[in-house]
């Protein structure tokens, strides 16, 4: 989720229930316990998609650990997921022995909340270190050396694009004539604007104007935060860039107006309500959900617009309070070995944040998104995505600013007026 992974996320990421649902599960999470004849179940509490039942992978642990039983809850909405885990660990009660954390939360985590997870050197995770990723592996790591999460996913991004729905509008839909097309953000406005004359039916360019923003500001270094954990959101030029380009898009009519993860925006995939959508690899196991068979043959992926950039991924942690930690540990060390990483990643594209398992995927391609070359195009984003700066309210911030501009494309709220309401937000939150 990533985001989703950041997104990732999210994690983005399958087979949501309904919020209600969610909450209900995760308040008997913690009760998870052994039975008599020494079975043991583990409880799974994640938000989006993160694809790990989708894969299999849950069905092929429990078959190598007789006795193990996973249950997973599953939140659509990250917003309400963490609204909910931190009633949760500030109770103490209803958590599950593995709970997943956005990225953008993850430094919350490390420097606010640290007595609430397990540290997990306690069960050997500290000789992981070289399976992951330098700048993966570090956010979850506290100043005085404690682990409290293992990576799942990181977000590279891409653009996924409905090939039925451009060929109608009469443009081109080969990936690699799009990418030198929209090669800038100024580039796919245009040709958004293009489509927008000739589009078929009812659809939109895009999904919403908070996507685009999304996207654009994982392709920064500092974004919401300086190096020295000073908050300069207001401040910083990528921002305000990556405002005005989504307020330009908005007030051109690009967007379909939905806002991500709501029912209509997940109905959106299957219905074709727009031909484009950001798109970080997480992403993809999210649309072939909710787009499913139908959509198989009309998807396919191209090189992002401005430059790479990366967009959620997360973390598996064990809560102080779960019943079953030193299980709990091995799984998720199982989860997030490179071998799984790697299965992960072919059958529902979640990039890994194994550096194991980037090489052994770098020919994957994916016939539900046309053939594209998801190991090339996703891999490459990868190695060219900058490390980000991340902040103790990072995903605070983005949300704050991403739902302004969902009152300037679905209400007309004047920009100016929007970004106002966003600071007021953000300083509420920061506070």
């Amino acid at each position: 989720m990533p985001i989703a992974r950041a997104a990732r996320r999210a994690a983005v990421r399958l087979g949501a229930v309904a919020l209600t649902g969610a909450l209900l599960a995760g308040c008997g999470a913690g009760a998870s316990d052994e039975a008599s004849d020494g079975t043991v179940t583990l409880t799974v509490d994640l938000f989006g998609s993160f694809g790990y039942k989708e894969a299999g992978l849950y069905a092929e642990y429990e078959k190598l650990h007789p006795g193990i039983t996973i249950k997973q809850t599953d939140t659509e909405d990250e917003q309400d997921y963490w609204k909910s885990l931190q009633t949760r660990l500030a109770g103490g009660g209803g958590l599950a022995d593995v709970q997943g954390i956005e990225v953008g939360r993850i430094a919350s985590v490390t420097q606010q909340q640290a007595d609430k997870f397990e540290d997990l050197t306690k069960y050997g995770a500290d000789k992981l270190k070289g399976q992951f990723a330098e700048a993966k592996w570090s956010a979850a790591t506290t100043k005085d050396g404690r682990v409290l999460g293992l990576g799942t996913d990181v977000g590279p991004e891409a653009m996924c694009y409905r090939t039925d729905l451009l060929k109608q509008a009469g443009l081109p839909t080969d990936r690699t004539e799009l990418a030198a097309r929209w090669s800038t953000w100024d580039g796919y406005l245009e040709l958004g604007k293009q489509y927008k004359a000739k589009a078929p039916g009812k659809s939109a360019w895009l999904d919403s104007v908070g996507s685009l923003f999304t996207i654009m500001i994982g392709q920064e270094e500092e974004r919401y935060y300086n190096a020295s954990g000073e908050l300069v959101y207001d401040k910083n030029p990528a921002v305000k860039a990556a405002w005005d380009t989504a307020v330009e898009a908005a007030e051109a009519g690009l967007s379909a107006k939905l806002d991500q993860w709501s029912p209509q925006w997940n109905q959106a995939f299957a219905a074709g309500s727009f031909a484009t959508i950001p798109c970080p690899a997480w992403m993809l196991g999210y649309i072939k959900g909710q787009a499913g068979d139908a959509g198989r043959g009309k998807w396919d992926i191209a090189k992002l617009p401005g430059g790479a950039g990366n967009w959620g991924g997360s973390y598996l942690t064990v809560p102080r309070a779960a019943k079953h930690k030193k299980e709990a540990y091995e799984l998720i060390q199982w989860l997030t070995a490179p071998e799984q990483q790697a299965k992960l990643f072919r059958a529902q594209g979640n990039f890994p944040s194994s550096t194991g398992a980037i090489a052994t995927i770098a020919d994957a391609t994916d016939p539900y998104f046309s053939g594209a070359p998801i190991g090339r195009i996703f891999g490459e984003a990868a190695k060219e995505a900058p490390v980000q700066v991340l902040g103790v309210h990072d995903k605070n911030v983005a949300d704050q600013i991403t739902n302004a501009l969902s009152e300037v494309e679905r209400k007309g709220t004047a920009p100016g007026e929007a970004w106002t309401t966003a600071r007021k937000g953000v300083a509420n939150a920061t506070g």
